[in-house]
């Protein structure tokens, strides 16, 4: 099963509220780029790890993993005294960068709660796997819904977004992880204004690609200076994008990923190859926006 990369077109955030956490408000759409998943029956849980980013996960023990912690919710939620299997061997083939604004590990568990449920009987609802998720992370509800959305909250609030035109992308980042405590942290600094997060007026499709990009330009995405802050070369991806003919350039949720937008696939696959060549170092990869 496809984990597709989370892409906040544009995000909002407000200033940090008493328990910790921040509002906001973001338009996200899924590209089809993304780690792949698959599950068999096992006596316990077991996760194997492989794929080009599977080294940069091989610090974390397991158990401390998303997708060991959200199989393990799925194993719990058995009605049965004897679930219909004991464990789970997933098996996750790493193709999104670690921590990179993408919502990689995120779409991992929401993969593996919907892949889990449907392997164990499972008749939990999407709101009900959406609350497990939620515990997991603010960004898995939404990864569950798996369609365009307008997200407000802290992630849990869940609406259609509009209709997408065709648009390829161009998701790419300098293999250099930016942790997300450091970015709100750092935003924290000088806190926006409290007020009403979202655009006045919410559009329910888009035309066409010219429509949705001149839209995107009216938003912004509030972690993105604290991000380049803490990794300046931020600023270098972005520029490399417009400069391969990118009709629009942003960071996705807190960095370091950034991706452009392309009215046709020739063209970003043309930005590919030439940022390829140039930055050899950088993770980089082309493909489109999901629209159903």
């Amino acid at each position: 099963m496809l984990a597709p990369a989370k892409l906040n077109l544009f995000l909002h955030v407000g200033p940090k509220r008493s328990d910790g956490y921040h509002d906001l408000f973001s338009l996200v759409a899924f590209a089809d780029i993304g780690d792949q998943l698959t599950i068999a029956a096992s006596d316990q849980i077991e996760l194997s790890i492989d794929g080009p980013f599977a080294a940069e996960l091989s610090d974390i023990a397991p158990e401390d993993n998303i997708i060991w912690k959200a199989a393990a919710r799925l194993l719990d939620q058995s009605p049965s005294p004897e679930p219909p299997a004991k464990g789970l061997q997933i098996t996750l083939v790493k193709r999104l960068p670690v921590a990179s604004g993408i919502g990689g590990g995120s779409a991992d568990a929401a993969a593996t709660l919907q892949l889990a449920s449907d392997y164990l009987g499972l008749t939990l609802s999407v709101s009900e796997l959406q609350e497990i998720g939620l515990s997991l992370g603010a960004d898995v509800p939404v990864c569950l819904y798996g369609r365009t959305a307008w997200m407000g909250g802290i992630g849990e609030t869940l609406s259609p977004g509009p209709e997408l035109p065709d648009v390829h992308i161009v998701l790419a980042n300098p293999c250099k992880a930016v942790a997300t405590k450091e970015v709100f942290d750092r935003f924290d600094l000088h806190p926006p204004n409290s007020g009403n997060l979202a655009p006045k007026t919410l559009p329910t499709d888009f035309q066409d690609f010219d429509e949705m990009v001149a839209f995107l330009q009216t938003v912004r995405n509030d972690l993105e200076a604290p991000a380049k802050q803490f990794l300046p070369e931020i600023d270098s991806v972005l520029a490399a994008l417009l400069d391969g003919g990118a009709a629009f350039a942003r960071m996705s949720g807190s960095g370091a990923t950034c991706f452009g937008l392309f009215p046709t696939k020739s063209a970003a696959e043309a930005c590919r190859d030439q940022m390829r060549l140039r930055h050899s170092q950088w993770w980089i990869d082309a493909g489109t926006l999901i629209r159903e």
